[in-house]
């Protein structure tokens, strides 16, 4: 943990995660953001906008391409065989960032709430893909990379997305 993370942007037209550390730029990340856009509502498989924090880091010391299933490990290891075999599951991979909104009626609370929706930062096993907006609501990193934020980003840093 880096107690001088100040915080996290998520540009969505971008499709950049961006930390910041003491105002200034310590790392820019390539992501993947909802293929349905931007969106609050619960079920729309949209990216929520708006200030968040980090309300859980999930998956500390998980060997890299563990498979989570309701945020817990399942036991796999994601590998491309693994993934042939099941081409339509949602790889959620290696760390997990869940997120919570912080502003009532935008992103928290009620059919908006993004922890309720479940938006994680997490690892992806489509790396090619990283750069266009093809993920399910979450936000989603190399395997590598996002092992390197989860050391530095603890509970409770703020994160911003913006379109």
């Amino acid at each position: 943990m880096n107690e001088a993370i100040a915080s996290i942007d998520v540009s969505i037209p971008a499709q950049t995660l961006t930390l910041l550390t003491g105002g200034s730029v310590a790392q820019t990340y390539s992501v993947s953001t909802a293929s349905n856009g931007p969106g609050q509502q619960l079920g729309s498989e949209c990216t929520p906008v708006g200030r968040h924090i980090i309300r859980a880091c999930i998956g500390d010391g998980a060997p890299l391409n563990t498979v989570f299933v309701g945020r817990r490990p399942t036991g796999e290891i994601y590998s491309q065989r693994l993934g042939r075999q099941q081409p339509d599951r949602d790889w959620i991979l290696t760390r997990i960032l869940w997120l919570s909104g912080v502003q009532p009626g935008l992103n928290r609370l009620g059919s908006v709430d993004t922890m309720r929706r479940y938006i994680y930062i997490h690892g992806t096993p489509y790396e090619a893909q990283l750069g266009t907006p093809v993920s399910r609501g979450c936000i989603r990193m190399r395997s590598t990379d996002i092992i390197e934020l989860f050391r530095q980003a603890p509970a409770g840093t703020p994160v911003n997305i913006h379109n």
